[in-house]
């Protein structure tokens, strides 16, 4: 009985063997996000990829490649010349993936690594004629057009090989140092005009001030004489007395001022008793 039992248990265990070393020769998995393309000994690469889920596979006959389908960012680093003869180094991100109906030519003729194949070359081939259109100044000022101007391109030169592109974007740019150095001049240079062109500005300001004060000094001093003339000097007394009127407020409001009245033939007095320090 105990012989029958271990007999039974070890053909199960060959048997459970058996299924796991030839089960992942006959079937194979595809995950979200990817796809399968089939080598085929006899036919080659199948059309036709296959998509997520469980597949089967003829053992030692077929062999599955997995490539995935999901947009993957890759930073591109380009040093190219500007209209104006200035080197500049660019980088460029890109969000590409293969198109799927295009798998197995995909990989037939650029195999597995096709991103790191094709994107490189294309963008530095796309970047350099687009980039030397345009001064190393206009980079910055219209770089939202010069993007897409290089998305454009290299969606037409990567869709010749089955890839599609999601976004592409200049994320950096560096200029020479010679170049960082001149624009850095000119920024002092025009913040220096600037500075001069206010204070002309400035001093015509100060200028036509001066003008119109001089103005009205001048038509109060004829004012003046025109009421002397018709008045005599009664218009110079009233002025007289409010100036005396103000000063004596002003020493009316002092604690060091002291008033000393005089005698019917003397005259008044003021002393300015200050305090000890």
């Amino acid at each position: 009985m105990a012989a029958q039992l271990a007999s039974s248990l070890g053909k199960l265990g060959l048997g459970i063997s058996a299924v796991s070393i030839i089960l992942p020769e006959v079937i194979f998995d595809v995950h979200g996000g990817e796809r399968a393309v089939m080598y085929d000994a006899y036919r080659g690469i199948l059309p036709e990829a296959y998509g997520e889920g469980t597949h089967f596979k003829i053992p030692y006959f077929q062999k599955e490649n997995i490539m995935s389908v999901r947009f993957e960012p890759k930073v591109i680093k380009s040093k190219t010349g500007t209209k104006d003869l200035q080197t500049v180094q660019i980088d460029l991100r890109v969000l590409s993936r293969p198109q799927e109906h295009r798998l197995a030519e995909i990989f037939t003729k650029l195999g597995p690594n096709f991103n790191e194949r094709v994107m490189p070359s294309v963008a530095n081939e796309v970047l350099k004629s687009t980039v030397a259109r345009y001064k190393a100044e206009e980079l910055l000022s219209k770089r939202a057009e010069i993007s897409g101007e290089v998305r454009a391109e290299l969606e037409k030169r990567a869709g010749t090989f089955g890839i599609d592109l999601m976004d592409v974007a200049i994320t950096h740019l560096t200029f020479s140092r010679e170049f960082a150095t001149a624009i850095e001049s000119k920024q002092v240079a025009q913040q220096e005009a600037e500075r001069q062109q206010w204070l002309v500005v400035k001093a015509d300001k100060v200028r036509e001030a001066a003008v119109i004060r001089a103005e009205g000094e001048a038509e109060a001093a004829k004012i003046v004489n025109a009421a002397i003339a018709e008045s005599g000097q009664g218009l110079i007394e009233v002025r007289r007395i409010d100036t005396a009127k103000e000063i004596a407020g002003a020493l009316a409001q002092s604690r060091n001022v002291t008033y000393l009245p005089s005698g019917k033939s003397g005259s008044n007095m003021l002393l300015n008793i200050g305090t000890a320090q």
